[in-house]
């Protein structure tokens, strides 16, 4: 009757140290259900970002509207014979 109780007690003892350390203990389990909410919210992130940049590259390749729009604001190209463009020189300040 001993011997039952002290195997008992030993296996109890054995599950208890690996729940709480090594392989598998639930500190473990818990950093690594972080890591997988913090790679989750990267993946949304990039998710979206992938999306907006499949949009840009399909609306480039219908249309030249976005073409135009893309020279005028960052090239400051203007449309012959529809546009006019302005210059605005600030004079030096005395």
């Amino acid at each position: 009757m001993k011997w039952i109780i002290f195997l008992l007690v030993s296996l109890i003892i054995i599950l208890q140290v690996k729940l709480w350390v090594g392989d598998g203990s639930l500190a473990e389990v818990n950093q690594l259900s972080k890591a997988v909410d913090v790679q989750s919210q990267l993946n949304i992130k990039t998710k979206e970002r992938n999306l907006a940049l499949e949009a840009e590259v399909k609306d480039l390749k219908q249309g030249l509207e976005a073409v135009e729009e893309r020279a005028r604001s960052e090239l400051g190209m203007i449309k012959k014979d529809t546009e006019t463009f302005y210059q605005i020189v600030e004079g030096k300040t005395r």
